[in-house]
Protein backbone atom coordinates (compact mmCIF):
# COMPACT_ATOMS: atom_id res chain seq x y z
CA UNK A 1 0.00 0.00 0.00
CA UNK A 2 2.69 2.47 1.01
CA UNK A 3 4.22 1.70 -2.22
CA UNK A 4 1.73 2.44 -4.47
CA UNK A 5 0.84 5.84 -2.67
CA UNK A 6 4.52 6.89 -2.67
CA UNK A 7 4.24 6.08 -6.68
CA UNK A 8 1.11 8.35 -6.68
CA UNK A 9 2.30 11.35 -5.18
CA UNK A 10 5.68 11.08 -7.22
CA UNK A 11 3.40 11.69 -9.74
CA UNK A 12 1.58 14.44 -8.39
CA UNK A 13 5.48 16.15 -7.36
CA UNK A 14 6.35 15.42 -11.30
CA UNK A 15 3.05 17.15 -12.20
CA UNK A 16 4.83 20.60 -11.12
CA UNK A 17 5.93 20.25 -14.28
CA UNK A 18 3.66 20.09 -17.39
CA UNK A 19 2.46 17.38 -19.33
CA UNK A 20 4.77 19.14 -22.66
CA UNK A 21 7.91 19.75 -20.30
CA UNK A 22 7.41 23.53 -19.06
CA UNK A 23 8.81 24.06 -15.47
CA UNK A 24 7.24 26.45 -13.40
CA UNK A 25 8.52 28.26 -10.10
CA UNK A 26 10.40 24.97 -9.41
CA UNK A 27 13.86 26.40 -6.85
CA UNK A 28 17.16 25.89 -8.52
CA UNK A 29 20.34 26.20 -6.45
CA UNK A 30 21.67 29.93 -6.88
CA UNK A 31 24.49 30.48 -8.97
CA UNK A 32 26.25 33.39 -10.77
CA UNK A 33 26.66 32.98 -15.01
CA UNK A 34 30.62 33.71 -15.23
CA UNK A 35 30.49 33.55 -19.27
CA UNK A 36 30.28 31.12 -22.01
CA UNK A 37 32.50 29.00 -23.74
CA UNK A 38 31.13 27.86 -26.59
CA UNK A 39 27.57 26.26 -26.19
CA UNK A 40 29.29 25.81 -22.70
CA UNK A 41 28.40 28.10 -19.58
CA UNK A 42 30.26 28.90 -17.04
CA UNK A 43 28.65 28.88 -13.77
CA UNK A 44 29.15 29.75 -9.96
CA UNK A 45 27.11 27.90 -7.47
CA UNK A 46 27.72 28.41 -3.60
CA UNK A 47 27.41 25.65 -0.59
CA UNK A 48 24.17 23.47 -1.29
CA UNK A 49 22.20 21.69 1.08
CA UNK A 50 21.36 17.84 -0.79
CA UNK A 51 20.01 14.52 0.21
CA UNK A 52 22.00 11.77 -1.52
CA UNK A 53 21.52 8.02 -2.05
CA UNK A 54 23.95 5.09 -3.75
CA UNK A 55 22.26 2.75 -5.89
CA UNK A 56 23.48 -0.09 -7.69
CA UNK A 57 21.75 -1.08 -10.84
CA UNK A 58 22.43 -2.73 -14.22
CA UNK A 59 21.44 0.63 -15.74
CA UNK A 60 21.97 4.79 -15.44
CA UNK A 61 18.09 4.75 -16.12
CA UNK A 62 17.30 1.99 -13.48
CA UNK A 63 19.72 4.12 -10.71
CA UNK A 64 17.97 7.05 -11.54
CA UNK A 65 14.24 5.41 -11.04
CA UNK A 66 15.49 4.20 -7.74
CA UNK A 67 17.38 6.97 -6.68
CA UNK A 68 14.53 9.29 -7.33
CA UNK A 69 12.25 7.12 -5.51
CA UNK A 70 14.03 6.78 -2.33
CA UNK A 71 14.63 10.46 -2.52
CA UNK A 72 10.96 11.16 -2.85
CA UNK A 73 9.88 9.30 -0.33
CA UNK A 74 12.39 11.45 2.19
CA UNK A 75 10.98 15.03 0.96
CA UNK A 76 6.92 13.69 1.25
CA UNK A 77 7.31 12.62 4.97
CA UNK A 78 9.21 10.00 5.41
CA UNK A 79 11.51 11.62 8.01
CA UNK A 80 11.73 12.10 11.29
CA UNK A 81 9.68 15.17 11.45
CA UNK A 82 7.21 13.80 8.60
CA UNK A 83 7.60 16.89 7.36
CA UNK A 84 7.15 17.75 3.23
CA UNK A 85 9.75 19.40 1.89
CA UNK A 86 9.60 21.42 -1.46
CA UNK A 87 10.84 19.56 -4.90
CA UNK A 88 13.56 21.60 -6.35
CA UNK A 89 15.33 21.28 -9.73
CA UNK A 90 17.75 19.58 -11.10
CA UNK A 91 18.17 15.99 -9.87
CA UNK A 92 21.87 14.86 -10.15
CA UNK A 93 23.30 11.46 -10.93
CA UNK A 94 27.47 10.84 -10.24
CA UNK A 95 30.14 8.18 -9.86
CA UNK A 96 30.55 7.39 -6.33
CA UNK A 97 34.50 7.43 -7.03
CA UNK A 98 34.25 10.97 -6.34
CA UNK A 99 32.90 13.56 -3.72
CA UNK A 100 30.31 15.13 -5.48
CA UNK A 101 29.91 18.26 -5.40
CA UNK A 102 27.30 20.15 -7.54
CA UNK A 103 21.66 20.10 -8.32
CA UNK A 104 18.40 16.55 -8.87
CA UNK A 105 22.61 15.12 -9.94
CA UNK A 106 23.36 11.78 -11.69
CA UNK A 107 27.16 10.83 -12.02
CA UNK A 108 28.74 7.15 -12.24
CA UNK A 109 29.58 5.82 -8.61
CA UNK A 110 31.79 2.99 -9.77
CA UNK A 111 30.49 -0.09 -12.03
CA UNK A 112 26.81 -0.18 -11.55
CA UNK A 113 26.78 2.16 -8.79
CA UNK A 114 25.74 5.57 -9.07
CA UNK A 115 24.88 8.28 -6.59
CA UNK A 116 21.66 10.55 -7.34
CA UNK A 117 20.68 13.56 -5.50
CA UNK A 118 18.17 15.93 -4.30
CA UNK A 119 18.82 19.66 -3.46
CA UNK A 120 16.86 20.64 -0.62
CA UNK A 121 15.53 24.28 -0.45
CA UNK A 122 17.48 27.31 0.27
CA UNK A 123 15.40 28.01 3.48
CA UNK A 124 16.68 25.33 5.34
CA UNK A 125 19.99 24.80 6.86
CA UNK A 126 21.69 21.09 8.43
CA UNK A 127 19.99 21.83 11.49
CA UNK A 128 16.36 22.76 10.38
CA UNK A 129 16.44 20.17 7.60
CA UNK A 130 14.37 17.20 8.66
CA UNK A 131 16.72 13.68 9.50
CA UNK A 132 15.48 10.83 6.83
CA UNK A 133 14.10 7.30 8.17
CA UNK A 134 15.76 5.76 5.39
CA UNK A 135 19.50 4.76 6.44
CA UNK A 136 20.24 4.82 2.95
CA UNK A 137 19.65 8.57 2.51
CA UNK A 138 22.79 10.97 3.56
CA UNK A 139 22.19 14.78 4.05
CA UNK A 140 25.44 16.43 2.86
CA UNK A 141 27.15 20.22 2.53
CA UNK A 142 28.00 20.87 -1.16
CA UNK A 143 30.91 23.36 -1.13
CA UNK A 144 31.10 25.64 -3.59
CA UNK A 145 31.76 25.18 -6.62
CA UNK A 146 32.25 26.48 -10.21
CA UNK A 147 30.69 24.55 -13.15
CA UNK A 148 30.50 24.12 -16.93
CA UNK A 149 27.51 23.15 -18.38
CA UNK A 150 26.67 21.69 -21.51
CA UNK A 151 22.24 21.83 -22.09
CA UNK A 152 20.71 19.63 -23.91
CA UNK A 153 17.21 17.91 -25.03
CA UNK A 154 15.85 14.71 -25.62
CA UNK A 155 15.52 11.58 -23.62
CA UNK A 156 18.83 11.37 -21.23
CA UNK A 157 19.42 7.54 -21.83
CA UNK A 158 22.76 6.10 -20.57
CA UNK A 159 24.64 6.44 -24.29
CA UNK A 160 22.72 10.45 -24.79
CA UNK A 161 24.40 11.43 -21.28
CA UNK A 162 27.26 9.97 -22.16
CA UNK A 163 28.16 11.53 -25.13
CA UNK A 164 26.97 14.79 -24.04
CA UNK A 165 29.49 14.54 -21.31
CA UNK A 166 32.08 13.73 -23.70
CA UNK A 167 31.22 16.71 -25.77
CA UNK A 168 31.29 18.56 -22.68
CA UNK A 169 34.92 17.77 -22.23
CA UNK A 170 36.04 18.21 -25.70
CA UNK A 171 34.73 21.59 -25.93
CA UNK A 172 36.72 22.67 -22.84
CA UNK A 173 39.63 21.36 -24.70
CA UNK A 174 40.91 24.68 -25.15
CA UNK A 175 39.74 28.07 -23.81
CA UNK A 176 40.19 29.97 -20.19
CA UNK A 177 38.39 26.83 -18.48
CA UNK A 178 39.96 23.35 -17.70
CA UNK A 179 38.42 19.93 -16.27
CA UNK A 180 38.86 20.19 -12.31
CA UNK A 181 36.81 16.70 -11.36
CA UNK A 182 34.41 14.10 -12.79
CA UNK A 183 31.87 14.81 -15.26
CA UNK A 184 28.00 14.44 -14.18
CA UNK A 185 24.06 14.63 -15.34
CA UNK A 186 21.69 17.24 -14.05
CA UNK A 187 18.06 16.20 -14.94
CA UNK A 188 15.30 18.95 -14.92
CA UNK A 189 11.85 17.44 -16.45
CA UNK A 190 9.63 14.34 -15.24
CA UNK A 191 9.99 11.11 -18.30
CA UNK A 192 6.37 12.25 -19.64
CA UNK A 193 7.97 15.54 -20.77
CA UNK A 194 8.02 15.75 -24.54
CA UNK A 195 11.73 14.92 -25.65
CA UNK A 196 12.85 18.78 -27.87
CA UNK A 197 10.91 20.58 -24.26
CA UNK A 198 13.35 17.98 -21.76
CA UNK A 199 16.33 20.23 -20.05
CA UNK A 200 18.84 18.05 -19.42
CA UNK A 201 22.59 19.13 -18.75
CA UNK A 202 26.00 17.47 -18.83
CA UNK A 203 28.54 19.17 -15.54
CA UNK A 204 31.90 19.10 -14.67
CA UNK A 205 33.30 21.09 -12.43
CA UNK A 206 36.36 23.38 -14.04
CA UNK A 207 39.34 25.57 -13.17
CA UNK A 208 41.15 28.92 -15.01
CA UNK A 209 43.50 27.28 -17.15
Amino acid sequence: MFSRLLSAASALLLGACSVIGLRSGTEEPRHEVLGRQGEVEIRRYGPRLAAETTVAAASVEAARSEGFRRLAGFIFGANRARAKIAMTAPVAQASERIAMTAPVVQEAAGEGRWIIRFFMPATYTRETLPEPEDPRIRIVVVPPATMAVLRYAGVPTGAATAARRAALLAALGTGPWQPAGEAEDWFYDPPWTLPHLRRNEAVVPVSPR
